[in-house]
């Protein structure tokens, strides 16, 4: 399964196996997901992955 990583609403990233509706984009990229570090439901984001430079 892949793996998308997000950042909660207070700013901690981190990556999860399920990220609901990513295809979704009537519903805007924010989901409600459990933040590892807030112990919370929080609003997240997919981060854009980084292209490293060659």
């Amino acid at each position: 399964m892949e793996r998308t990583v997000v950042r909660c609403a207070d700013g901690h990233v981190f990556s999860t196996a399920s990220f609901p509706m990513q295809k979704a984009d009537r519903l805007g990229p924010g989901r409600l997901i459990r933040c590892p570090r807030c112990a919370r439901l929080r609003s997240a984001v997919p981060v854009p992955v980084a292209v490293g430079k060659h």
